[in-house]
């Protein structure tokens, strides 16, 4: 059974953060330049190697935020849209894939940060959930194929 850490190891190492004073526009940026849909936001001010996550901004905080609020991304602050870390849905790296796909489908999310107690270790979103999932599934068919045509 496939587990959050196993869906960590297959990802590049690097997570995208950004601090909750930059802009909106500055986030946005950022994610379209690393191609992705959310950051984590850690405080700036803590020591290299004790950085502290103090939430998570996504394209659909922007989007409900900013855009249908009729606010200007190039004036409102990340701390004004993320969602802070004691609101987020979080799990652990011994967390079961489909246990994450429970999670995030339940509560409508796409991207979920994994901690190892109160250390971040990365962030999984539902592709890299989907992707798995299918991956297990036809291995699974495989298997079975074979050993229905006795190729085993």
């Amino acid at each position: 059974m496939q587990t959050a850490k196993d869906l960590l190891k297959s990802k590049t190492k690097e997570v995208w953060s950004i601090s909750p004073k930059k802009t909106v526009f500055d986030a946005l940026k950022l994610m379209a330049e690393k191609e992705v849909g959310a950051l984590i936001v850690m405080d700036e001010n803590a020591p290299v190697g004790k950085e502290k996550v103090l939430g998570i901004v996504t394209e659909r905080d922007y989007a409900r935020k900013i855009i249908l609020k009729g606010k200007a991304s190039s004036k409102a602050l990340v701390s004004e849209i993320m969602t802070p870390a004691d609101k987020m849905y979080s799990v652990k790296p011994e967390t079961p894939v489909e246990d994450c796909m429970v999670l995030m489908t339940g509560k409508r999310i796409r991207h979920v940060p994994v901690f190892d107690g109160a250390k971040f270790t990365g962030l999984i979103s539902i592709g890299d959930v989907v992707k798995s999932t299918i991956s297990s599934k036809d291995m699974l068919i495989e298997h079975l194929s074979n050993y229905i045509s006795g190729t085993y």
